[in-house]
């Protein structure tokens, strides 16, 4: 019997030829010499075992070849590093749909930490921080179900769900060691990523004109609705910029290197990669483009991730602006999403970013020029500021924090060294 299309493929990816599987049971006189890092004898074993579990395992259901390909590849990449996966056909489309900043689910951004789902960030305006989730909170149990052997992808899967259905997350807040169940809606998650843009109101002294722009992630349209942001605050007069990122979990890479362009020359260095793989570098645009010039700090804390350690990074390397705030998350290595011939992908990593001074990102972080921190209860009252500034029944303002204060010091200093000098 032939090994069926999903298997061929499977053993396609790995790099050799498909045998039939009644062949690989055998010792055959033509075996190649093998050598210490043959993978021959390995997937003699592994077709061996998977035709073992189609002929004799107990439960038929779950012996189709499809199935148990994608079982083994979510094994090869699972245990490689926690941002490696294999993503079936239904969540390859899900991750697409994360790109283009509308998709279905709990806005809830999940990562790993020590074995335990953890929430990385709530994405704002979206249930999961309508419902109160932090930074660090640990899902314990998704609809009841453990999430002790769930990896990343599978947690997501989970998650979403038909818009309109209830989810109930079991939740333990670190801080205070509380367990609680958290009953949430799935809704069609739209994210503008860029908010709050405004001229903050002079602190005395001085009377500088501080910019204040917010980016919750990187997409698609992230660079773009920047851009008229920063014109219409232009327009109003700004003299300096805080652009903040603390919360933010990342997203596209080129929205982020586009980013950074706003403040860059043409062709500048952002970010550049090693691994096993040619190095590679990503710059700001050729095309010659109107630059900002004014004073700029940058808002971090450490729930700032990928996408907002790079913009954070370079713009800290090239001396373009002040970072403020908190060493940065340290997600900082580049996963190739790889399609396969059945709709399925391969999430992998293969390189590492480091910044414009040769600075690794992952697991280091992106350290401030001046750290500024916030306490439970001080990053709680923000996060709930944040949420009635979404919610139309309620009349939020603006708050100040010890962060923003401190960011807004630092800029009218340098704006009072540069009028004296």
């Amino acid at each position: 019997m032939l090994l069926s299309q999903t298997m061929r493929w499977f053993f396609k990816i790995l790099g050799v030829a498909v045998f039939a599987s009644t062949a690989l049971a055998q010792e055959a006189s033509d075996t190649p010499e093998k050598t210490e890092d043959s993978p021959y004898e390995q997937l003699q074993l592994l077709a061996r075992t998977m035709q073992l579990i189609r002929q004799d395992y107990v439960d038929e259901s779950k012996t189709g070849y499809t199935d148990l390909a994608h079982n083994a590849l979510r094994g090869l990449l699972d245990q490689l590093d926690p941002h490696s996966q294999f993503m079936d056909a239904k969540n390859f489309k899900n991750m697409q749909e994360d790109t283009r900043s509308e998709f279905g689910g709990l806005g809830v951004v999940v990562t790993e930490r020590g074995g335990v789902l953890t929430v990385l960030n709530p994405m704002e305006d979206t249930p999961g921080f309508r419902a109160g989730l932090l930074p660090g909170d640990q899902i314990l149990k998704i609809n009841g179900e453990s999430t002790d052997q769930l990896n990343v992808n599978s947690a997501v899967e989970k998650l979403r769900g038909q818009a309109g259905e209830s989810v109930t997350l079991t939740i333990k807040r670190p801080s205070t060691g509380e367990i609680k169940d958290h009953e949430l809606v799935r809704e069609i998650i739209k994210v503008p990523s860029v908010k709050d843009a405004q001229i903050l109101p002079p602190r005395p002294p001085l009377t500088t004109r501080v910019g204040y722009v917010r980016i919750t992630q990187f997409n698609e349209p992230t660079a773009t609705e920047l851009s008229a942001a920063l014109d219409k605050l232009e327009k109003q007069g700004m003299d300096a910029l805080i652009l903040d990122l603390r919360h933010n979990p990342g997203g596209l890479l080129g929205s982020a290197v586009d980013v950074s362009g706003q403040f860059l020359p043409p062709n500048t260095l952002v970010v550049f990669t090693e691994g096993r793989t040619p190095s590679r570098e990503y710059r700001t645009s050729s095309k010659p483009a109107p630059i900002r010039k004014y004073p700029l700090v940058v808002l971090t804390n450490y729930a700032s991730a990928s996408g907002s350690e790079i913009v954070a990074g370079a713009l800290k390397d090239l001396n373009r602006a002040l970072v403020v705030g908190e060493t940065t998350f340290g997600k900082g290595s580049v996963q190739s999403v790889i399609a396969l011939p059945d709709g399925s992908a391969a999430r992998l990593t293969t390189a590492k970013y480091f910044t414009p001074g040769r600075k690794l990102i992952h697991e280091h972080g992106v350290a401030p020029h001046i750290r500024a921190t916030l306490t439970d209860k001080e990053e709680t009252n923000l996060l709930r500021s944040r949420r009635e500034r979404e919610d139309p029944s309620k009349p939020g303002s603006f708050i100040w924090d010890p962060q923003l204060e401190r960011a807004v010091d630092a800029l009218q200093g340098s704006l009072l060294h540069a009028k004296n000098n």
